[in-house]
């Protein structure tokens, strides 16, 4: 399936017609102040679009785990007032604990052509998650069209997300979700080479569609961050305490001689930041040392890639049109050992290529560090983007009309 075949919103008539959009507003909140509002103002252009073209726009989202009952700590009541700010008019929220209520009702049927009506967490609802065809019928009756904006919840088929789209006689991507499409499609599908992919963070386990999949595709794969042991592993490394994967050594092994049999080029570490334990808490100082990746001491741990790794990471990327990445490369969260990450960071900005970051702790390492602005897309969606890099169907996405 090519998602790029998708309508977009632009592709709807969308004048004095009710648009149902699903948002991604699952904010952090901290004693009812939302303390993160990058997810309100990516859903901005849409929402804009949509009122400057007199549609009537209803909103929905669902935040964090209210597992399918009303929580008031899950309210959407302050992403109301914060949308409100933003949009610089009213946004009128539909406060019913069965999303779709009484005052769902009366507030839509009240709508004149560019006003915004926000309804509560879809979570609070149990059939939300389970795509129940009751509550997506409940969401169509409210709307004659839908827009899926929200990227971050793409990779599940949910009622808000896929059910409703059956029920309403056209659905589109918003202009997040298309972006997302764009930079991650034509990464995946049609990169511009060399291609170079850089895989960090915990896990062997939750990269191996990944791994699999982006050997039949990249030039160069560049492993960091806490798989990377497994791999040294593999190649009959000690790695001493460091985060190991046992289950997966083979399974490594066989991916180094895959690559080698394709030409694609794998990099591992060459050498490493080592230390006797795990900084705790994370931030507090600690004593490192730099060695050679075969030489990791038994009873020490590496945890993050050496300067001479920095700089060969840096090379295949600074040559690199097309980079997508995803996971850090050492333990960020710590100034001793976020190294590595910064490294590989300042790279990806300088070079002339698209730069792609695939969400999650790679999106917040990026940020926190200050590189935000120099990468070409910034993904709002870890697991989504995972998803997508797996080459996996996306539900929310399938479920949009074609063009």
């Amino acid at each position: 399936m090519s998602y790029l075949s998708k309508k977009n919103v632009e592709d709807l008539n969308v004048a004095g017609r009710r648009v149902l959009v699903r948002c991604d507003f699952n904010v952090p909140l901290k004693n009812g102040v939302i303390t993160d509002e990058n997810r309100i103002v990516a859903a901005l252009p849409t929402i804009q679009y949509l009122i400057d073209n007199n549609a009537k726009v209803i909103l929905c989202s669902h935040m964090g785990k209210p597992k399918g009952e009303p929580k008031p700590e899950y309210s959407l009541a302050p992403v109301a007032v914060r949308l409100a700010e933003k949009l610089g008019k009213e946004v009128v929220f539909a406060a019913d604990d069965n999303v779709v209520g009484d005052n769902a009702k009366a507030a839509v049927a009240a709508m004149k052509d560019g006003d915004v009506v926000l309804l509560q967490n879809t979570r609070y609802r149990a059939e939300e998650t389970k795509n129940g065809e009751a509550l997506s019928k409940e969401l169509a009756s409210l709307c004659d069209l839908f827009v899926n904006d929200a990227f971050g919840a793409a990779h599940r088929a949910h009622c808000s997300t896929v059910g409703v789209a059956s029920f309403v006689e056209e659905s589109a991507n918003g202009y997040l979700m298309a972006k997302e499409v764009k930079f991650l499609g034509n990464a995946v599908e049609n990169p511009v080479r060399p291609f170079v992919t850089i895989l960090g963070g915990a896990k062997v386990a939750d990269k191996l569609n990944v791994i699999e999949n982006l050997l039949n595709k990249a030039d160069t794969l560049i492993i960091g961050g806490g798989m990377a042991y497994t791999f040294l592993a593999a190649k009959g490394y000690g790695v001493g305490t460091s985060l190991l994967d046992s289950e997966k050594i083979d399974y490594c092994k066989d991916m180094l001689a895959r690559a080698e049999e394709k030409g694609v080029k794998i990099l591992l570490p060459i050498d490493c930041t080592i230390a006797k334990e795990f900084p705790n808490p994370i931030d507090a100082p600690i004593d490192v040392e730099i060695v050679d990746a075969d030489k990791i001491p038994a009873d020490y741990m590496s945890l993050d890639i050496g300067p001479k790794t920095a700089a060969l990471f840096a090379e295949a990327v600074a040559s690199a049109k097309t980079v997508v990445w995803n996971g850090p490369m050492g333990v960020f969260e710590n100034p001793t050992l976020a190294k590595g990450t910064i490294a590989v960071a300042e790279a990806m900005a300088k070079t002339e290529g698209t730069t792609i970051i695939g969400g999650g702790d790679s999106a917040a390492a990026v940020n926190t560090l200050g590189f935000g602005d120099k990468m070409s897309h910034i993904s709002t969606g870890g697991g989504a983007s995972l998803e997508f890099l797996e080459g996996k169907e996306l539900p929310g996405i399938a479920a949009m009309t074609d063009k």
